[in-house]
């Protein structure tokens, strides 16, 4: 979809790529200086400019040059062309203050493989292993989970961001991941209900009473998140292209969901919930 999308060059939005669609200009490749003067107004030289230099960050693998141009509930647009180099984050965390709190446990899953960190384990690990890629995929990682990890780790993560929740939201999709993950049809199983607080909880059942199963738990709840995003990216990405004239013909097919390396346990989630229970929480 990247080489049909215009409105990352300046002074093109999505009316005049509308118009550009309808005139016959669908690709860069179908780019004239006189079909883009019949539906706008600008320096068209300038533009065959931008152009040229879009095709030379594509051929760069440099995704962050169209990241920076395009709005987050567009940033769907570039997906296809670097999924190769994409990977799936989500982390859990002692509570929400990114001053405050810490990291407890990091999931990544690239499409192929699942790596997980846990704070007193491997979690210094992550830092290094993030530049293998040059686009993550999050849901409200703009707000959340970046910022965290870039404070906590005293980092800049150098990769495009396709933060989820904006472009679910712009489809209508809302209740936080795992209600969107429900709209769409998606179910958890045993870990159906828990949550973000729930997994604080899990955490500090493990820490404080070394229960395996409760870090167990917390990873497989963890690492759910990261396998669910590539279902909602992709099916996300189908959606909005219904937007374009290119439905039915650059639609990706929906990924076969692999197996949770982790099982939630049953009595660690059946006790806590008890207690939240006798908390009225």
């Amino acid at each position: 979809m990247l080489t049909h999308t215009f409105v990352h060059i300046p002074g093109i939005g999505l009316k005049t790529e509308k118009r550009l669609w309808r005139a016959g200009v669908f690709t860069w490749r179908d780019w004239e200086s006189e079909k883009y003067s019949m539906v706008a107004r600008g320096d068209s030289g300038s533009l065959n400019a931008y152009l040229e230099e879009s095709w030379d960050f594509l051929q760069r693998r440099d995704p962050t040059f169209f990241s920076k141009r395009m709005s987050a509930g567009l940033q769907w647009r570039f997906f296809p062309e670097f999924r190769d180099e994409t990977v799936y984050l989500d982390i859990e965390t002692t509570g929400l203050s990114n001053w405050e709190n810490e990291i407890t446990t990091i999931a990544l899953y690239d499409g192929k493989s699942v790596y997980y960190y846990i704070n007193g384990e491997n979690l210094e690990q992550f830092p290094e292993d993030i530049l293998r890629y040059s686009v993550v995929v999050t849901y409200n990682g703009r707000s959340f989970d970046i910022p965290f990890i870039e404070r906590y780790f005293h980092i800049h993560i150098p990769c495009a961001h396709i933060d989820l929740r904006y472009i679910l939201h712009s489809l209508g999709l809302k209740g936080g991941l795992k209600g969107c993950e429900r709209a769409l049809g998606l179910h958890r199983g045993d870990l159906e209900g828990v949550d973000g607080y729930f997994a604080v909880l899990l955490w500090q059942e493990y820490m404080r009473r070394q229960n395996v199963k409760a870090l167990e738990t917390l990873l497989a709840y963890n690492i759910a998140d990261v396998l669910s995003l590539e279902t909602l990216m992709i099916t996300a990405f189908n959606l909005k292209l219904k937007e374009t004239p290119f439905a039915g013909l650059l639609d990706m097919e929906k990924p076969r969901m692999p197996e949770n390396p982790f099982a939630a346990d049953k009595d660690t989630i059946f006790r806590i919930r008890n207690y939240l229970t006798k908390r009225g929480i």
